[in-house]
C-alpha cells in the first residue's frame, strides 16, 4: 500500500471516502425514518470504548475473548460453558453465506430446515430461541428465522451452548447465537467478490471501510450484497439484497459514538410452506425425487428485515467503561403460499388436499441496554465486574386470509407440476396482535479467589409481560421479579489446562400454542455443566471437553400443524438431557487450521423413555484447511450424524439413516490482491431428509459447486 504524508490521500482512498459517506448518510436517515424506529429514551450520560478485536484482522479460526456469556471480556478458557466462535476466515473459506450454513458446521447445533424459507434450530435437544446481534435481542417471536439471513455483515458468530439466562433474559438450556457485526477500520480496505454456482446461482459482494476524515477520528464501512439463485427444488428461486452501513466517531479521547443500519430483502418464488408427507396411509415411509416440491407456480414469500442501532461508549477512570446501546428491528413479511395436507395412498398418491393462504406480518422490536464494566481489587487480587439494566418491547401484527377452494383434492406428488389456479383470498380472516415487554437488571463478576481459581457468578432480576391475541387465543401472561442465577468455577490445572463447573437456572416464557391453540406454559428447570478447557501453542488452539445435564418441565415437543398453519406443541415434564462434547478450534501450525468436534446426546422423559427422537444422538462436525503452497490452500468440511426417527400418528416410524456430508474447497492466491476459489458441496451426492422436526420434510441439496473470484485491497 502506498504511504502518503499525513493529511494527504491517495486517489483510491479519496474515492473510498466518498463511497463511504454517501450510503452511510442515506442508511442513517432511513433507519430513523423507518416507521416506529424512533423511540424517545431517558437522557443518560454514558461512557465506554470499543472492545473486542475483530476476527477478520487475525484470519484465524479462534478468538482471544468473547462476551456472549456474561458481557465480560473472557477468554474461551475462562468461560465455564462450551462456546464456539465461527470466525470470518472460516466463513470465507467454506462460503458460509447464511446463518444456516454457519450453524450447520457448529458443534452441537442442529439446523431444522422444515421449509425453504422458515428454519428452526436446536442444541442439546431443545429449541434455540435466543438470537442476538452484538449481544442485544429478545427471544425470537415465533422461535424461528424467516428468510435467508446473510452473514456478509458479520465479523464472527459466537454460539454459547447451555443456559444463558444471565444475558439473554431466559434460561433456555439449548444455546445462544450471538452475531457480531463488522466495524469500521481506520486504514482503508476494500474487497469485491463474485460467485457462480449450481442452479444458476450468482452472487456479488462489496465491502468498503476506512477513515472519513483526515485525522481518522470518524470512520465508516459499507457492505453491499446481491444474490440470485434457482434451486434443485422444482420451481423454487430466491433473490436477495443486503445493505449495511456503519459509522463511528471519536467525540473525544474517551467517547466513541457508533451509528449503523442494515437492510435485508429476501424474495422467494414457489417456496415450500409445509413440505412433503413422510408416510403413506399404510404407514410405510414415502420416497420422492429430491426435486419434489408441493408449491405452486404463483406462490411467493417476501421478507424485509431492517436493523438500526446506536451505541455510545465512554472510557472511565481506573480501566472502567460504560456503554449504552439501542437496537431497533423491523421485519415485514408478505406471502401467498400453498400448503398440502393429508396422507397419500401408496398405490396412486391420492389423499392430498389444498390449503392456500395469504399471509402478512409486521414485527417491531426495541431493545435498550446500559452497563458499566471494569476491574476492581479485593483480597489483594484484581477482579472484573459488569452491571447493567435493560428494557425491551416488541409488537407483532399478523393477518391470514383463506380461499373457498380449501380442501380441493390434488394429484399425486409424482405428477405435481405446481399448476393450480390462484384463488381469491377473501375468506375467514384471522391473525395476531400482541405485545411483549421485559425489564431487567443484571450483575456478573469474575472473582479470582486464588491465583488458580476463578468464580464467575451473577444473577438477573427480570419481569416479563405479554398481552394480546394470537389467532383467537389470548396471549396474556406475566412473570414478575424472577431471579435467574448463574454460577461457575474455573480452576487452572497448569499453564494450558483448566477444569470448570457451572450451574444455571432455567425459566423461559415460551412462544407457540398447543393443539387447541392455547399458549404454552413457561419452561422451568436446572442445568449443570462441567469439563476441561485448554489453550495450546500460545493460545492459537483451544480445546474443550464438556459434560452437561439438565432437567426441565413444560418442554415443548413439535406435534404438527394446525388448520391455521401454526405449528402446535405438546408439553412434557421431567425431560432430562445429558451428554458430552469434544471440540477443538484454531491453528495446529502456521499453515493448518481446524475447527470441529463430536457430540453425544441422550434425551429422556420422566419415565426414562427416549424423546425428541428427531435429534441425532451422535454428531461429528469438522472443518480444516491446509496451505499446501504459499499461494494455494485446500480444505474439507465434514458433517456426520447417526440415525434419527419420528413416530407417526399411525404408530409407525419415519427414519433417516445415518449419513455423512463432505464439502471440499481449494483457493489460489494469484497475488496479495487477487484470488480464485472452488467449493464443492455434498461430494458424495448423498440423498437425505433435512429434518424430522415436523411431520413433513424435504430432501437436502445434491452435489453442487461454487466458483468464486475476489479482489481485496
Amino acid at each position: 500500500m502506498t504511504v502518503v504524508a499525513p493529511g494527504r490521500l491517495t486517489p483510491l482512498a479519496r474515492g473510498v471516502r466518498i463511497l463511504l459517506w454517501s450510503p452511510l448518510l442515506v442508511t442513517s436517515v432511513a433507519a430513523l425514518a423507518e416507521e416506529g424506529a424512533v423511540t424517545t429514551l431517558p437522557t443518560v450520560q454514558v461512557k465506554a470504548q470499543q472492545a473486542n478485536s475483530s476476527s477478520e484482522a487475525t484470519r484465524a479460526y479462534t478468538v482471544s475473548e468473547t462476551r456472549t456469556a456474561t458481557k465480560l471480556p473472557l477468554a474461551p478458557r475462562e468461560t465455564p460453558q462450551a462456546v464456539t466462535v465461527v470466525t470470518r476466515e472460516k466463513m470465507d473459506d467454506f462460503q458460509q453465506n447464511t446463518i444456516n450454513n454457519v450453524l450447520d458446521s457448529t458443534v452441537g447445533v442442529n439446523v431444522e430446515r422444515i421449509e425453504t424459507d422458515r428454519t428452526y434450530y436446536t442444541a442439546r435437544g431443545f429449541d434455540i430461541t435466543n438470537f442476538q446481534v452484538d449481544g442485544l435481542g429478545m427471544p425470537m417471536a415465533n422461535g424461528n428465522v424467516n428468510g435467508d439471513l446473510d452473514t456478509a455483515i458479520f465479523d464472527r458468530v459466537e454460539v454459547l451452548r447451555g443456559a444463558n439466562g444471565l444475558m439473554s433474559g431466559t434460561g433456555n438450556p439449548s444455546a445462544t447465537v450471538n452475531m457480531v457485526r463488522k466495524r469500521p477500520t481506520k486504514e482503508t480496505q476494500m474487497s469485491v467478490k463474485g460467485n457462480l454456482g449450481s442452479w444458476q446461482e450468482g452472487r456479488g459482494e462489496a465491502d468498503i471501510s476506512g477513515a472519513l476524515t483526515d485525522s481518522g477520528n470518524w470512520r465508516g464501512r459499507t457492505v453491499v450484497v446481491h444474490q440470485e439463485k434457482n434451486s434443485y427444488l422444482d420451481r423454487y428461486s430466491n433473490n436477495k439484497t443486503v445493505l449495511y452501513g456503519v459509522t463511528e466517531g471519536d467525540l473525544n479521547d474517551q467517547t466513541l459514538l457508533t451509528l449503523g443500519y442494515s437492510y435485508e430483502q429476501s424474495d422467494s418464488d414457489s417456496p415450500l410452506w409445509g413440505a412433503l408427507p413422510l408416510y403413506y396411509s399404510d404407514g410405510t415411509q414415502t420416497h420422492y425425487d429430491r426435486s419434489t416440491s408441493t408449491s405452486t407456480d404463483w406462490a411467493y414469500w417476501n421478507v424485509r428485515n431492517h436493523r438500526a442501532f446506536i451505541e455510545l461508549n465512554r472510557q472511565l477512570a481506573g480501566g472502567w467503561q460504560s456503554k449504552v446501546a439501542y437496537q431497533f428491528i423491523r421485519t415485514t413479511q408478505d406471502a401467498r403460499m400453498f400448503y398440502v395436507y393429508g396422507t397419500p395412498d401408496k398405490s396412486d398418491g391420492s389423499g392430498l388436499y389444498s390449503y392456500p393462504s395469504q399471509y402478512q406480518q409486521t414485527y417491531n422490536q426495541h431493545v435498550v441496554d446500559w452497563n458499566v464494566e471494569g476491574p476492581f481489587r479485593l483480597w489483594g487480587r484484581e477482579h472484573k465486574l459488569v452491571a447493567g439494566v435493560m428494557a425491551s418491547r416488541d409488537h407483532m401484527e399478523e393477518r391470514s386470509l383463506y380461499s373457498a377452494d380449501l380442501g380441493t383434492a390434488l394429484p399425486a406428488l409424482e405428477d405435481w407440476t405446481g399448476d393450480y389456479a390462484e384463488p381469491e383470498f377473501n375468506l375467514n380472516p384471522a391473525g395476531s396482535t400482541w405485545r411483549d415487554r421485559e425489564e431487567a437488571a443484571y450483575v456478573a463478576s469474575q472473582l479470582h479467589l486464588t491465583r488458580d481459581l476463578a468464580w464467575v457468578v451473577g444473577t438477573r432480576y427480570a419481569s416479563w409481560t405479554s398481552t394480546g391475541e394470537n389467532y383467537g387465543v389470548q396471549r396474556n401472561a406475566s412473570a414478575t421479579g424472577r431471579l435467574v442465577p448463574y454460577s461457575g468455577l474455573v480452576y487452572d490445572l497448569n499453564d494450558s489446562l483448566s477444569a470448570y463447573v457451572s450451574y444455571a437456572s432455567i425459566f423461559a416464557p415460551q412462544s407457540g400454542v398447543d393443539e387447541n391453540g392455547d399458549r404454552l406454559d413457561p419452561l422451568t428447570g436446572h442445568s449443570y455443566e462441567t469439563g476441561l478447557k485448554g489453550e495450546h501453542f500460545g493460545g492459537q488452539l483451544t480445546t474443550t471437553l464438556a459434560l452437561f445435564t439438565s432437567k426441565q418441565d413444560n418442554v415443548k415437543i413439535a406435534g404438527g400443524t394446525r388448520p391455521d398453519g401454526q405449528t402446535y406443541y405438546s408439553l412434557e415434564d421431567g425431560v432430562r438431557s445429558r451428554g458430552y462434547e469434544l471440540e477443538a478450534s484454531g491453528n495446529l501450525t502456521d499453515n493448518w487450521q481446524l475447527a470441529g468436534g463430536y457430540t453425544r446426546l441422550i434425551i429422556q422423559d420422566a419415565d426414562g423413555q427416549e424423546t425428541n427422537t428427531y435429534t441425532p444422538k451422535q454428531q461429528i462436525k469438522a472443518s480444516s484447511t491446509y496451505r499446501v503452497l504459499p499461494k494455494w490452500k485446500v480444505g474439507a468440511n465434514l458433517r456426520w450424524q447417526d440415525s434419527i426417527y419420528r413416530v407417526n400418528g399411525a404408530g409407525t416410524q419415519t427414519r433417516q439413516k445415518s449419513y455423512a456430508l463432505l464439502d471440499l474447497m481449494s483457493q489460489y492466491d494469484f497475488n496479495k490482491h487477487l484470488y480464485a476459489a472452488l467449493n464443492v458441496y455434498n461430494v458424495g451426492d448423498v440423498k437425505y431428509l433435512n429434518s424430522l422436526y415436523w411431520d413433513q420434510g424435504f430432501y437436502g441439496a445434491p452435489r453442487s459447486f461454487m466458483l468464486s473470484a475476489g479482489w481485496k485491497y
